[in-house]
């Protein structure tokens, strides 16, 4: 059994349920109520967790690793839609109602993830009218933002598209290093690419540049170091 499943079992799903900002606003009492719906899986690399055109009845919180979530386009391309690691949730929508997948969910690396079903999710509402409450209004705050940031997406030029997916690989995945901030890229440059609507050969172009300014450092293929954090930040302000 690995630490993050023995951390699990330890907190006995709070943590999961914790960090699902839908369950932001429950108190103590009603975020036990919500725990206790809460089931594991673990999914190997590779390992498809959803697939196109199934039904979708669980919310599903990443407990460990790292998952895609992507679709092909008529051309045969795979379009990545996100990237979620470890404290990311989704699916939200799935518990309140009926849908089919327009998407399919790849495992990055082993992951484990904690499920709750709809069924469940919706006897729990009925008898507590008090979360369900709660949980319209932090809905409606996600989708809120949520359109925010796709506004935002849509207005920005090519650099600030690049600079935006790296600082987000830098909160999600970066770590301190004496040369600034060190980042695995969960992505190939392509993959980078298919996820903000580029071509691999911008992105290339784009990061090259990066280097010369001085604002990054590649290590490799798939790690780069962040000299210059501030320089990203103020170019998608």
């Amino acid at each position: 059994m690995s630490k993050n499943e023995m951390c699990c079992m330890r907190c006995n799903h709070e943590l999961c349920a914790s960090r699902v900002q839908i369950f932001s606003e429950l108190n103590k009492e009603e975020l036990g109520r919500v725990v206790s719906l809460i089931t594991r899986k673990h999914y190997s690399k590779g390992e498809l967790i959803i697939i196109e055109g199934s039904t979708l009845d669980n919310l599903i919180i990443i407990n460990s690793g790292q998952v895609k979530i992507f679709r092909n386009t008529q051309e045969g391309k795979e379009q990545i839609l996100y990237v979620f690691t470890e404290g990311d949730f989704f699916g939200e929508k799935n518990l309140i109602k009926n849908q089919v997948a327009t998407f399919n969910v790849e495992a990055l690396e082993d992951t484990n993830i904690c499920m709750i079903k709809k069924s469940d999710f919706q006897t729990l509402l009925r008898k507590f009218p008090d979360i369900s409450l709660k949980i319209m209004e932090e809905l409606s705050n996600r989708l809120d933002k949520l359109e925010s940031t796709i506004q935002k997406m849509g207005t920005r030029n090519v650099e600030a598209r690049v600079n935006a997916v790296l600082l987000e690989f830098a909160n999600k995945y970066g770590k301190h290093d004496a040369r600034g901030i060190l980042v695995d890229l969960p992505l190939s440059r392509e993959g980078i690419a298919n996820y903000i609507g580029l071509t691999r050969e911008t992105i290339s172009r784009k990061m090259s540049l990066l280097m010369d300014e001085g604002i990054i450092e590649m290590v490799g293929y798939k790690k780069i170091i962040i000299k210059n954090i501030q320089a990203l930040e103020q170019s998608i302000e």
